[in-house]
């Protein structure tokens, strides 16, 4: 799953929301209790995001080093929310941070989801000019997770703007060269491509309304599902 910095930044998306925290640790909690195995990726950008920062002076690496240290800091977070929900989670990054977190290994990750542990892995792919995003994608193509669940703040996959554009239509399905052909904004190109190439469909629904992340693992028609089928 896919969790936005924004996300757990609440209604401005800025700081840590401690009542958003523990609502998705709960939403996880529930979803794990009915067996599912569940591995997190959390953007940074409720903290800082390194590709604004070049705008303000920042140099693109370094601004995204610290745009990676900040996804440390939401695993961190989430990862007590869970704790305190009873459900074990384990913090691995992308490069070596102990004693903040577990120099991630596909196969230490694994083996902690198939005891029944939320691996939640942080610092992006531990390299600059790489999202989040793609991160997410890179991780889930590694564990051989069956969908990649990106968890956001709309309901789904839109035409245009829905804010801007009223007669937007949202899709419930759409295939992986229909998106591009339509050139929506689901994902950055390379987690998109990624995606694409190792056949993991990507669901993108609203995280923020409760109970959907059980109705989505539970195969309920929940915002919109990228994939060849469609």
């Amino acid at each position: 799953m896919k969790l936005s910095g924004e996300s757990i930044g609440g209604r401005i998306g800025v700081g840590l929301d401690e009542n958003i925290l523990s609502q998705y640790a709960r939403e996880i909690h529930d979803t794990v209790a009915l067996g599912v195995e569940i591995a997190i990726v959390i953007g940074g950008g409720n903290i800082f995001r390194g590709l604004s920062g070049v705008g303000k002076g920042f140099d693109r690496v370094k601004g995204d080093q610290m745009g990676m240290l900040a996804t440390i800091i939401n695993s961190i977070a989430l990862s007590m929310a869970l704790k305190s929900q009873g459900t074990p989670a384990e913090v691995f990054t992308s490069t070596p941070a102990e004693p903040y977190g577990i120099y991630y290994g596909r196969d230490k990750a694994v083996k902690f989801m198939e005891s029944g542990g939320v691996s939640i892995i942080a610092g992006g792919t531990g390299n600059p000019f790489f999202t989040t995003d793609t991160a997410s994608a890179l991780r889930a193509a590694e564990i051989g997770a069956e969908a990649l669940l990106k968890g956001t703040r709309v309901d789904g996959v839109y035409s245009a703007d829905p804010e801007k554009f009223p007669d937007a239509f949202k899709y419930i399905s759409i295939s992986f060269d229909k998106a591009l052909e339509e050139n929506l904004k689901i994902m950055d190109l390379t987690a998109f491509t990624l995606c694409k190439e190792n056949s993991i469909p990507i669901v993108v629904f609203d995280v923020n309304i409760p109970g959907n992340l059980v109705k989505v693992v539970n195969g309920e028609n929940i915002g919109t599902l990228i994939s060849y089928d469609n």
